[in-house]
């Protein structure tokens, strides 16, 4: 299964995420803690409408067993798309390679890397298919 990076915004859901990532990071700015992000874009996803879980539990499956390793996705949204947050000078391959795991192994096939740190969030935005 190989992953698409993708900058463009081909469906509702991650296209709406997006956007009210963007309204989050307008208001606050770069600078904050990643559970400040956190927080206000599930307070966003709440008020319009769009079903998250948060700080999901993700097993790892080793020879057949299922093992807890304390990985956890930020949100998922819509039972359909795994959202990270990051708040780092840059994203780096191994941010991209962190989602691409996660996806994985979760059975999920999009998600959504968002760097807050950057001084305009569509700079930080990576979208993956897998």
């Amino acid at each position: 299964m190989e992953a698409i990076v993708d900058e463009r915004v081909p469906d509702p859901l991650t296209g709406h995420v997006i956007g009210l990532a963007i309204e989050v990071h307008r208001v606050l700015g770069p600078g904050l803690l990643e559970s400040a992000y956190e927080e206000c874009l599930c307070y966003e996803f709440a008020q319009n409408g769009i079903a998250f879980r948060r700080q999901v539990p993700l097993p790892v499956t080793y020879k057949e067993v299922r093992l807890d390793c304390g990985y956890r996705m930020d949100v998922v949204v819509e039972e359909s798309a795994v959202v990270e947050l990051k708040t780092v000078e840059r994203i780096l391959p191994v941010h991209e390679a962190q989602l691409i795991t996660y996806l994985k192994l979760s059975g999920l096939r999009r998600g959504l890397l968002l760097n807050f740190n950057s001084a305009v969030l569509k700079d930080g935005i990576r979208r993956i298919v897998l």
